[in-house]
Order: structure tokens, then sequence, then C-alpha cells
């Protein structure tokens, strides 16, 4: 069984390790945190430390993979940069929820992770550091670009795009073909018939562009 160090302490990062868990296929070694001091525990895993203390830890520790928790798509982005630029020879592993499930002729990139419930249906591509969500719901030949997320119970018809960074709120539904801009962010429980142009704020029944949103702008 593979080491791993998960990235993140958030309740994101317990998602993540009760999938990890379920999964077992990768032993935890433990987690770094920004937002919590070493010595402290997520469950039963101790927090190592910084992420600027991943080259020591490396040295210590047999460490074979590693995950980013992290749940702001932005936030994901910039830890990912800096694992590529410091310690580009890591696995970026991902890990599937053993009740979700995964239609044929998939493409699931790396660092992505699929929670309980989800369905993934056949010919879909899911990018890079991804996201789907408990009990989302992700149709045939869909594409999801790297850094994207479908938050808890999304629904989105076949052929659907959702760009790069783009989140898409709890609840809400895309109807069939509907392209989502690159760095858009659709509030929960919108029902989107239009597609939505990059860099935005959209929603509502039916959504609607609210303004206009700056790359790395929080939504969580």
């Amino acid at each position: 069984m593979k080491n791993i160090l998960i990235i993140g302490s958030s309740g994101h990062a317990k998602v993540v390790i009760d999938i990890i868990e379920k999964e077992s296929k990768y032993q935890i070694l433990g987690l770094l945190s920004r937002d919590q001091a070493a010595g402290e525990k997520v469950f039963d895993y101790e927090i190592l430390g910084k992420q600027e203390e991943l080259g020591t830890l490396l040295k210590e520790h047999t460490v074979n993979g590693i995950f980013v928790a992290v749940g702001d798509n932005f936030m994901r982005s910039k830890v990912s940069n800096f694992l590529a630029e410091n310690h580009p020879q890591l696995e970026i592993i991902s890990t599937i929820h053993p009740s979700a499930i995964i239609g044929r002729d998939m493409n699931i990139g790396k660092g992505t992770v699929i929670m309980a419930g989800a369905v993934i249906n056949p010919s879909s591509s899911i990018g890079d550091f991804c996201i789907i969500n408990t009990n989302a719901s992700l149709d045939h030949d869909c594409i999801m670009g790297d850094f994207s997320s479908l938050a808890p119970g999304v629904i989105t018809g076949g052929d659907c795009q959702i760009g790069e960074y783009s989140a898409i709120g709890i609840g809400a539904t895309l109807l069939h073909g509907i392209q989502i801009g690159k760095e858009t962010v659709i509030g929960a429980n919108s029902l989107v018939n239009k597609n939505i142009p990059p860099s935005n704020i959209a929603y509502g029944i039916p959504a609607k562009v609210i303004r206009k949103r700056e790359a790395g702008e929080k939504y969580l």
C-alpha cells in the first residue's frame, strides 16, 4: 500500500480522508495544514507541518504520493503549482468513493476527487484537480476543465462544458449542451438554460449574469 500525505485539514479534507480510507489503496501518513498547528489531529491523522516543510518531511518519511484536499479551486491550483515547482517527483493521486458510478470511456485527471453517490456518465472528461461532490451528476460527453468543481447535488445534462476554475453551486442544474466559461461561479439552486461567459457570477431561475468576477475571488 502506498504512503501518501494530504495537504489540507478542513471539512473538505475530512471527506477526502473518508474516501481514501474506503478505497483502501493508500496509507495516510499525515496532513499538512496552514490553519492547524503541528501535532494537532484530524480524525486519527496528525498534522505534520505546513506545505513549506514538505521537503524536510520527504527526508524523514517514505512518501509515494500526495493529495491536495483544498476546496477552493484557485487555492488548490496554487498548491498544485507549489508541488510542480518544488516536488515534481511526487505522484498526485486521485480518489473515488466506492459508491460513485463511473461510466465507460472516461478520462479522469490527476488530483481529482469523486465523492459518495456521484454519477459520471460515459464519454465524459474530467480535468486535473477537479471536485465532483456528493450526489452530483455529470451526464454523457461532458467536459470539466482543470480545477473546476461541482458542489453537492449538481445535475448537468449531456454535452456540457465547464471551464477551468469554475464552480457550480449546490443543487444547480445545467441543461443539455450548456457551456460555462472559465473562472465563473454559478449560485446554488440555479437553473442554467443559456451559456454563461467566462469570469462571471450568475444565479437564479433561470440563471442570469449578476456581475463580473476577478480571477481567484473567494466564493466559498
